[in-house]
């Protein structure tokens, strides 16, 4: 059981990266570690982390909604796969056993700020790459790197955004404005699916969650009225340091 410190804790850590992750992305690098230092198992604490970020999700894809129409194909076909992934990774984090997960979390947190320190990059070659036409690929062809991608984000999560965002540019000829609308609800289709099949696993911590899912929401309206003020790369750049020293600490552990 959390102590009201612990909650208050978890709660600033949750309204930090809904700001975060409204200005930069990379909040889960925030909540996750403080979830397992107020005590909360690994596998527990990436589960109630999950269900927590649904409403920050679904708020980045309704924000987004208008550059998704002319995409019911694309969304017919890599939702579903987002959705299998999804469930896929949170089968496979499920029978992940704690003292395993806890060895791969360094691993898993380096790999999530490496995401984040190449987003810049990556944004600049879609848009590079947007100028250019004349793809032959197929729109089925993004299903399967987007299904891989799911799978990752159904078991962690942090940076699924990036991976979502280069499958994407990697397999469609269109505009990164396009592209990052439809990234936020393939994303969103994943962390659904995995947070409904955790609804059933028994590991959430419910009072956890919710105080997190309303700190992520005040915090993603701070970020909102922070946006101008504050340079995204700059904040990022914080996220991915804080990231690997977080991923140190719990390689010391």
């Amino acid at each position: 059981m959390l102590s009201g410190l612990e909650f208050v804790l978890i709660g600033l850590a949750a309204v930090a990266a809904g700001a975060v992750n409204a200005l930069a992305g990379g909040g889960t690098l925030i909540t996750f570690p403080m979830l397992t230092a107020v005590g909360v198992p690994a596998v527990t604490a990436n589960v109630t982390n999950t269900v927590a970020l649904c409403p920050g999700y679904l708020g980045a894809t309704l924000a987004q909604k208008k550059d998704l129409q002319g995409q019911k194909r694309r969304l017919w076909l890599l939702l579903p796969m987002g959705v299998i992934g999804g469930v896929i990774g949170g089968i496979l984090l499920l029978n992940t056993g704690e003292r395993v997960f806890r060895a791969l979390v360094p691993f898993l947190i380096l790999l999530a700020s490496a995401l984040l320190a190449v987003q810049d990059p990556v944004r600049a070659w879609l848009v590079r790459r947007s100028h250019h036409t004349g793809s032959t690929l197929s729109e089925t062809w993004a299903m399967l790197p987007t299904g891989l991608a799911a799978i990752y984000g159904g078991y962690f999560g942090a940076g699924l955004s990036v991976i979502i965002l280069a499958a994407l540019g990697v397999t469609l000829d269109d505009s990164l404005t396009r592209l990052n609308g439809l990234k936020q609800a393939v994303a969103f289709s994943v962390n659904i699916a995995a947070a409904i099949f955790f609804l059933f696993s028994g590991q959430v911590v419910w009072s956890a969650a919710l105080v997190m899912a309303v700190g992520a929401l005040l915090g993603g309206v701070l970020g909102g009225k922070l946006a101008g003020r504050i340079k995204p790369s700059v904040l990022r750049w914080i996220v991915v340091v804080i990231g690997v020293v977080v991923a140190v600490i719990y390689w010391v552990r």
